[in-house]
């Protein structure tokens, strides 16, 4: 593919809607693996805490699980596969994997300074991002050598079990569990060794609280500048109900706003709610955003009676994401929890000959950003200028 001095992937957003695959915690909990098997030989005699559930684990004890798993996703058609990252950082960890206790009975910004410094988690948080990555690389290599259409890997980036703009203490609203720069921290690592690994871009996903959004941004920059490698960034934030704010209680354009000086290649939304409670975001972030835009709900609303724990079907998922993209809101498309290898296959074949939305003017580095307004529309004529990475 020629890309005249564009990435890649944006090249082929220009061309078509690109698709990223779908849960990786969904298809890790049909393997039914016990903790034996997240321990594997190399935890056998771990006198810890129990490391069953600990996912990001299992790139070092079970990378044929992986493996396959990205397999799958590839075979039904998937342009991206994301690296099983998604909490493979130091704090994400700390529950199952720093043998420390919090000295003042709740955990505060002294433990996770604790936690962010000791070297032998950070040793291993390196080793399991580091792995991760050449794991999703070497698959997505093999796939797009047999098959001659590139495919692509994201360095997952997501969320953390603390906010840094939220009390998670009703009763003493003004402390915080962590500081900015214990955020920044905890994202360095896993950043670096995400690059490190060989990944094509960077997602930092499923943001419900923006200062931890900002605190990724912060440090994927740093991490780019210590590796020598630039790579497109994709943000994605997560609307908590119908009300269209995230926790920390921003708006979708708010939430823009507060990023956009990230000039992120790809924005979006996705996890938290399903297609149908998504569906009016979306189309104001297509309708304000200065950026191409990327959509991955959940299968549904959580439903504990559902084989997946989530009701939507390949059946009934595919043809709702398709209107998005039918309505020229998408350039990304995928599923986030409780979908399968088998949704991302309804969903290519569901936007295969659907045109992406035209993306605005983005901002080479050096230039003003532009601010979001309200005449950047989904079919509003403007073009993405090439950006070097």
């Amino acid at each position: 593919m020629a890309t005249n001095g564009v990435h890649p992937l944006e090249a082929l957003m220009r061309e078509r809607i690109v698709v990223l695959d779908g849960a990786m915690g969904t298809m890790i909990q049909r393997y039914k693996l016990s903790e034996a098997d997240y321990r594997g030989e190399r935890f056998v005699h771990w006198k810890g805490k129990d490391l069953k559930g600990s996912l990001e684990l299992l790139n070092i004890t079970q990378p044929e699980v992986i493996e396959e798993i990205h397999q799958n996703y590839l075979q039904a058609g998937a342009d991206i596969i994301e690296t099983n990252t998604f909490s493979g950082t130091t704090i994400g960890l700390n529950d199952f994997l720093f043998q420390g206790e919090p000295r003042h009975g709740r955990k505060d910004q002294e433990f996770f300074r604790s936690v962010i410094d000791d070297a032998g988690l950070r040793a291993l948080v390196h080793e399991i991002n580091f792995e991760a990555a050449r794991i999703a690389r070497n698959t997505a290599d093999r796939v797009s050598n047999e098959t001659g259409r590139q495919r692509f890997v994201g360095g997952a980036m997501g969320p953390l079990p603390v906010a840094g703009s939220i009390s998670p203490d009703v009763n003493d609203p003004a402390f915080r569990a962590v500081s900015f720069d214990q955020l920044r921290q905890t994202y360095f690592d896993q950043a670096k060794a995400l690059l490190e690994g060989g990944v094509d871009f960077l997602i930092v996903e499923t943001i419900f609280d923006t200062l931890n959004g900002k605190a990724a941004v912060f440090a994927v920059t740093d991490a780019m500048a210590e590796t020598g490698r630039s790579v497109p960034l994709m943000i994605s934030g997560t609307v908590i109900d119908k009300s269209g704010r995230n926790l920390s209680g921003q708006t979708v354009e708010a939430f823009l706003i507060s990023i956009a000086h990230a000039r992120p290649l790809i924005l979006g939304l996705n996890c938290s709610l399903g297609p149908d409670e998504m569906e009016s975001f979306i189309e104001e972030l297509s309708r304000i955003a200065p950026f191409y835009v990327g959509a991955y709900p959940n299968a549904g609303l959580p439903d504990p009676l559902s084989s997946t724990g989530f009701p939507e079907t390949p059946e009934s998922f595919a043809p709702k994401v398709a209107a998005w993209a039918a309505n020229g809101w998408l350039n990304l498309v995928g599923g986030c929890c409780g979908t399968t290898p088998d949704h991302i296959r309804a969903i290519v074949n569901a936007v295969r000959d659907v045109s992406p939305r035209v993306a605005p003017v983005i901002p080479s580095r050096g230039e003003a950003a532009t601010p979001p307004r309200k005449a950047f529309g989904a079919r509003a004529g403007f073009q993405s200028r090439g950006k070097e990475y």
